[in-house]
């Protein structure tokens, strides 16, 4: 009889703690990049390039807020998915919908404190 691909203990698992720091890092560099093409576009247009010249000006902008926003994107998805079992369960609990009892309701013996 076949076994089911997730209760092989070597099987699948989802990705590390590591490849979801590169994800949030690259998705932050992409949103970055897009942020700082935007801004340091709009700064080029109002105030001019400066010393530096146009390409060079924009290319501060983009790679500087690529950076920042990718750093802060890639540390906060770390933290976000970096939990322990016990944590992730007292969410779970705590997310359940309350059991109302009626009023007359009595535990089974196995369970009740007495």
């Amino acid at each position: 009889m076949p076994v089911p691909v997730g209760s092989i203990p070597g099987g699948q698992h989802g990705p590390s703690t590591f490849d979801k720091l590169k994800m949030g890092g690259m998705m932050g560099g992409s949103v970055g990049l897009i942020i700082g093409f935007i801004f340091g576009f709009t700064n080029i247009l109002r105030y001019g390039p400066g010393p530096n010249g146009m390409m060079r000006t924009l290319g501060q902008y983009m790679l500087g807020s690529a950076a920042t926003f990718g750093f802060f994107m890639a540390i906060g998805t770390t933290i976000r998915t970096d939990s322990s079992a016990m944590a992730a369960e007292a969410f779970a609990k705590a997310q359940r919908r309350p059991v109302v009892l009626p009023a007359r309701y009595r535990l089974p013996k196995e369970e009740r404190r007495e």
